[in-house]
């Protein structure tokens, strides 16, 4: 731990991503060299920016108009996608991106968790979350992602929302933006990927961490991965970690 002390266990499943579990806290050397390199190989490339707005007010929609008395409706509580009415719209975002640009319109995910949690923000007031779709981890010729790419790009995602909600953009008192680099530095997510890794089909199944891992066991007896990165991935299911508690206690009664 940070302060010196040290844990021992027979068993230790790391929530951690494949990425920092065996080529950072596990000395290579004690693993195979097609299991290293196959880790090393996962596209851990991110598309989302996560933005986080804190609000004055609920946001009233055009297509469900709030109540007179400003009380959360049923779709407050929902998780509303915008700007993907039709696939040419996603496949626009994507687009832009690939080039190295924020997408124009991205896909918004939008959702208000103070409406479930009222102790989330003070009275009358509301945070937003914003799962974004696409970013690309790198701008095109390798501009960084400041403060002013940052804030264009939320500036941009606000102006999507307003279509829908008008008033939107009227109502933020605070802004928080999460980029793929961001959310590397912050949380530990290699390239940012919220999954530990793409969800394509070459690192789904049981290519995932890699191939004849995908039971949860990894090289070193005693050590599992019970997070995104391990079959069937992520998406808030909790699936893998799941999974991996069951063949851990399996293997514990054989100790």
């Amino acid at each position: 731990l940070q302060d010196g002390t040290e844990v021992r266990s027979k068993l230790v499943l790391s929530n951690a991503s494949p990425q920092i579990t065996f080529l950072e806290l596990v000395p290579q050397e004690q693993l195979p060299k097609d299991f290293v390199q196959r880790i090393q190989q996962v596209d851990t490339r991110s598309p989302v920016t996560k933005i986080n707005v804190a609000v004055d007010r609920l946001p009233s929609f055009l297509a469900a108009p709030n109540a007179r008395d400003g009380q959360p409706l049923p779709h407050h509580q929902c998780s509303i996608h915008l700007n993907c009415e039709g696939t040419q719209l996603l496949h626009q975002a994507f687009t832009e991106a690939a080039q190295g640009h924020p997408s124009s319109r991205p896909m918004i995910e939008l959702c208000i968790p103070s409406v479930l949690d009222p102790g989330l923000a003070p009275p009358g007031c509301h945070v937003v979350s914003l799962f974004t779709q696409y970013t690309p981890s790198v701008l095109a010729g390798g501009q960084p992602w400041d403060e002013q790419a940052r804030n264009a790009y939320a500036d941009t995602v606000f102006d999507c929302i307003e279509d829908y909600a008008p008033g939107f953009k009227a109502s933020i008192i605070g802004r928080d933006i999460l980029t793929p680099p961001d959310l590397e530095r912050i949380f530990g997510l290699p390239g940012g990927n919220i999954f530990h890794g793409g969800m394509s089909l070459d690192q789904l199944y049981f290519a995932r961490p890699a191939p004849s891992y995908s039971g949860y066991r990894s090289p070193i007896p005693g050590l599992y991965l019970c997070g995104s990165g391990a079959h069937p991935g992520g998406g808030v299911m909790g699936a893998a970690g799941r999974n991996a508690a069951q063949v851990a206690v399996k293997d514990f009664r054989h100790l």
